[in-house]
């Protein structure tokens, strides 16, 4: 991190009109603007979790409550199914989308398929798994505890766990969301392969985009040396502050968390 910040010195010094706190890319001309795939990374890590985050809460929620509806054997193999997207390499969910999703996109919206909706969609999937284990594993424990509680109140499964443990773990679904949101930031191959990868701000969701992490890889690919190279330790710079934000923020609300069980135990004991 120190290199990255010592080499990142001389470039955050220039800040022309060329300079990488701009919004145009266009090398050959002087300009190393990295803003328009700053703004790209977060549409797509945003976009990702407004779509990733509900779904992982619904198959949660579905997971831990048999009274939803789904034979049990089916509710095993979606478990196990989750586990597994864990394992699976990314670029596999990038080949699968060129195959099935981007000529969906494309027959149904136009353009080529490949823009802010596929990788968008395609991150959301990533991050889906990841949202959906760190849920359970917070909310599992709690709901355990208070089921035998559930009958004297009149309240079945999905009430307890509704009603009752989430507003208790609001620590657990901010935390999912942070992950997630750190886990589709820093994903480098999905954007790659399905975002188009023109340095602009999109004006919709087919257009074209390119996220920081793809802008690394492309131009290290290409560039040895050169302002070009040297504004790829700006961009560096700008994921790492991204990534210690989301690191910081889920320790933060750990510690939160972790406070208010203590204080609820103590004051359960006081009253005892």
């Amino acid at each position: 991190m120190l290199m990255i910040l010592a080499f990142a010195l001389p470039v955050f010094a220039d800040g022309g009109p060329g300079g990488p706190f701009s919004w145009t890319w266009a090398p050959g001309n002087g300009r190393f603007g990295i803003l328009p795939m700053l703004v790209g990374s977060l549409l797509l890590a945003f976009s990702a979790l407004a779509a990733g985050w509900p779904l992982g809460l619904a198959l949660c929620c579905w997971l831990l409550c048999p009274d939803l509806g789904g034979p049990s054997w089916l509710r095993a193999l979606v478990g196990g199914l989750v586990r597994l997207m864990t394992a699976i390499p990314t670029v596999v969910y990038g080949f699968a989308a060129l195959f099935l999703l981007t000529p969906a996109v494309r027959a149904g919206l136009g353009g080529t398929g490949m823009g802010w909706l596929s990788a968008g969609l395609m991150l959301a999937l990533l991050i889906l798994p990841t949202v959906t284990l760190v849920l359970s594993a917070g909310l599992a424990p709690r709901l355990e505890r208070l089921l035998p509680g559930g009958p004297a109140l009149g309240m079945s499964r999905p009430e307890l766990l509704w009603l009752v443990v989430m507003p208790d773990a609001r620590g657990t679904l901010a935390s999912s969301a942070v992950l997630g949101f750190g886990r589709a930031v820093g994903d480098t191959l999905l954007p790659l392969m399905l975002a188009g990868n023109a340095p602009q701000v999109p004006e919709s969701l087919t257009a074209s985009l390119r996220a920081l992490t793809a802008h690394m890889a492309l131009v290290t690919s290409n560039e040895v040396g050169g302002a070009a190279y040297n504004s790829l330790f700006m961009a560096g710079v700008l994921l790492l502050a991204v990534n210690a934000a989301v690191s910081l923020t889920v320790r933060h609300l750990e510690r939160r968390e972790r406070a208010a069980a203590t204080r609820g135990t103590d004051a359960a004991g006081g009253g005892v």
